[in-house]
Formats: structure tokens, sequence, C-alpha cells
């Protein structure tokens, strides 16, 4: 297959890159700077740069592109660029899709966030979205910029990606450190779920809705059982070889987190549910798991 990538540099990205390689699928970078082989192609979504015959050839774009969430939360320039850098992306790649004769599949990005808070109830891609926390707005608008390609016919699959956990990046690079030095620590409650998703069942599974021809639609990139955040602490402080007896109280998260503060004491219970109707089986169904091949 013809595989064009947009954010093919990021960790995400550099790992899907390679592992579609690997398997005999071309894959072509779109980079903001000038190319350097004949694998990558310039774009610029602030200027609607984009080669629309490269993604008319595609059997598939994927968009992985946008600004890091690790910033400062109290930042209204870190809030738009985050904003911006999503929907941007999305939109162009969406019209330029649209456009094409034959409309190449559309493996849009987004997150788990999409859906707020929704405390214990299990929550699969049949939940709606509820709530207003600042990336549950982000997700909606991610999404809703995909729809030039699903109005086209196009076969579009949303990623609704949960935390990917590995040792190499964040945010289990920042816990493990925090852990190792003995400053692991519920957040809140602990009570709120917080999906995630190991890096080897993340690339599988958006490697399979690549190669997939006959799926579409939202899949939660989740394992099959969310833990609690007490239940990842202890897990983490366990597969560390550390206690974790602190807690950190809701109000004191709260002001220090700013916008990103619903994300760590929002609660949503996610299912990979219509991953599993597709047909995709799960390496690491559960917290211990996600953990053991994070930390291998």
């Amino acid at each position: 297959m013809r595989v064009v990538i947009a954010g093919a540099s990021g960790f995400l990205g550099t790992h899907l890159s390679t592992h579609l390689r690997v398997h005999g699928h071309e894959v072509t970078a779109l980079v903001r700077r000038e190319t350097a082989s004949a694998h990558e192609s310039r774009w610029d979504p602030r200027t609607g740069e984009l080669d629309a015959e490269l993604v008319s050839r595609a059997d598939a774009v994927v968009n992985l592109a946008g600004a890091s969430i690790a910033g400062n939360p109290h930042s209204k320039k870190w809030t738009q660029e985050v904003m911006d850098s999503r929907v941007s992306t999305t939109r162009l790649l969406a019209r330029t899709i649209a456009a094409a004769e034959r409309p190449p599949a559309f493996i849009a990005g987004n997150g788990i966030s999409w859906y707020g808070d929704h405390d214990g109830a299990p929550v699969t891609e049949d939940t709606q979205t509820t709530g207003d926390a600042f990336l549950t707005r982000v997700a909606r608008a991610w999404e809703s910029a995909a729809d030039e390609a699903v109005a086209a016919g196009a076969r579009v699959c949303v990623l609704r990606t949960a935390p990917v956990m590995d040792k190499s990046s964040p945010p289990l690079k920042q816990l493990r450190l925090l852990f190792q030095m003995g400053g692991g620590a519920r957040l809140g409650s602990g009570e709120q779920y917080m999906p995630m998703i190991s890096l080897r069942d993340w690339v599988g599974a958006v490697s399979y809705l690549v190669e997939s021809r006959d799926v579409s639609g939202a899949f939660n990139l989740c394992c099959p059982t969310a833990p609690t955040n007490a239940e990842f602490t202890q897990a983490l402080a366990s597969a560390l070889h550390r206690k974790a007896f602190l807690a950190v109280p809701s109000a004191l998260l709260k002001p220090a987190a700013g916008d990103l503060a619903p994300e760590l004491l929002g609660s949503i219970n996610a299912r990979p549910a219509a991953l599993e109707r597709a047909g995709y089986d799960f390496e690491d169904e559960d917290v211990r798991e996600v953990l053991a091949a994070a930390l291998a």
C-alpha cells in the first residue's frame, strides 16, 4: 500500500512508519522543511501547501500532526496552538482527500478526551461526548475537521487515542523517574478511570486499520480493561519496586494543572469495542500487561 503520514517524525509517527515499511508498505512523510529524500513531501497547513497528486495516489493518509500537550496549561498561546495545529492539519488533509477522484482512506488522529468525564460508566464508541474541558473541546473540533472526507465517501477511521505507554516517551518517561525517586502518588481520590494503551498495541491497531479496507468510524485506542488512577499508581509502583503512599489532593491539583486538570481528575472508563468488533487482538489487555510491555 501507498501510505502518506503527517506527523511522521513524532514519537508515534516514527514507530508507525517503521512498522509499515517493515511490512512492505511505501511510506511518504509530510514535512514542513525542505525534503531530504524521495520518501518525503513538503507541506504547510498554514498556507494550504500540499501535493494533491501525492494524496490522490495514496491508499491511505494518516494524520498524527499536532503540537505537544506537554506545555504550559495556563498559557493562552499554548491552548491556541494545541487547537489550531490539530484542526488545520486535519481540515487540509480532509479537503484534499475529498477532492481526489478516488479518495484514499483517512486515518485521522484524535484523543480519548473526546468523551469528557463519564464517572465510572463504561464508555464505548457509541457513548456521547459531554462536558466543556479543554481537550474535550479540542477533540470535538479535531474530529469535525475530518467531515469533508466523510462527506466525499472516503473511508475515515478516527483514532480516539488514550495515553500511549512506553518508557521512552511521555507520560510514562516522567512518571517513571518520579516513582523511582519515591514521589509516586495517586491523584485526587484515585477512583477516576484513566484509559491507556501500550505502544505495540497502538502501532498494531493503527496498522490494522490502515490495512483493513472495510472498516470505518471512530475507534477507541485503549486497552480492554481501563484501570483507575489508584490501580495504575499501585501497578507502576510495583513494577518499579517502589512504594506509593502519597496522594495529591484535588484542591491542589486543579489550580496547578489549569486546563489539564480535567484530564487528570476526570474519569473515562473506555473500552475498545469497535476495534474488537473489527477483529483486532490486543497483546496487552490491562494495566499490568501494558506496563510490563512499556518497561521491558
